[in-house]
């Protein structure tokens, strides 16, 4: 069952898609276009690179949690949704297993904590994560066999507007912390309750569904801190 619990949340075209992106932004630390964005954030070029592929390594690992009773699962398809195609794992299991997906909840979550206290963003933060989950919970989508999706580019355009009304100075750091914490609240924990009914073998929080929005997320927080942060942060 422990191999079974591994693999990639979207088919290797889909997710191939997000590898070329990081790449495309590690390139453009080294030749230092973004290498300022990076610092601005509080991230050193050698974090980002393991920060970026860390998420994107740790998506192929889940860490069980619990079983949830329900329906016969679903088990080996591909599930086509807003233009991403994510994987049902090939699983034997009576029940669903609730999991934590490593690169789209655990590193994001623990980046997040570790933005909010250095800038001490408690109230701002706790805003704009409260207004993403509120917007995906909403859009969120329960999909048979995957679990809870949610439209790629929903909480990346939201958080952008979002973050910006709050403070242009942090615009970056918040578009990551609301995008990372409120997608994942707004999406999986916000629909625990439906879960077990989806037939999924393998319902991970962070995972399909998620995953994919939670990483452009932080693609942007970096885009946004290349063009509107005038200055290194400072704490608020």
């Amino acid at each position: 069952m422990d191999s079974q619990m591994h693999y990639l949340p979207m088919t290797p075209g889909s997710f191939s898609i997000l590898v070329f992106l990081a790449l495309v932004l590690v390139i453009l630390i080294q030749l230092r276009i973004l290498r300022y964005a990076y610092l601005s954030l509080g991230v050193s070029p050698g974090a980002a690179f393991l920060l970026l592929f860390g998420s994107l390594i740790g998506s192929y690992l889940n860490i069980p949690i619990t079983e949830l009773s329900g329906p016969p699962v679903r088990s080996g398809e591909v599930v086509d949704f807003f233009g991403m195609r994510y994987v049902v794992p090939l699983v034997t299991a009576p029940s669903t297993i609730l999991a934590v997906n490593v690169g789209g909840a655990l590193i994001p979550t623990l980046m997040s904590i570790y933005l909010v206290v250095r800038y001490e963003l408690w109230v701002r933060a706790a805003i704009a994560t409260a207004i993403i989950a509120l917007i995906v919970h909403w859009l969120a989508t329960p999909v048979p066999g995957i679990g809870i999706a949610v439209p790629v580019f929903v909480p990346v355009v939201s958080v952008a507007i979002i973050a910006l009304l709050l403070s242009r100075e942090y615009a970056a750091p918040l578009a990551y912390i609301a995008g990372s914490v409120g997608t994942l609240i707004g999406a999986d924990l916000l629909n625990l309750d439906k879960i077990g009914s989806l037939g999924a073998p393998i319902a991970s929080i962070g995972g399909a569904g998620t995953f994919d929005g939670v990483f452009l997320t932080g693609i942007l927080a970096v885009l946004l801190a290349a063009v509107v942060s005038p200055s290194p942060l400072r704490r608020a």
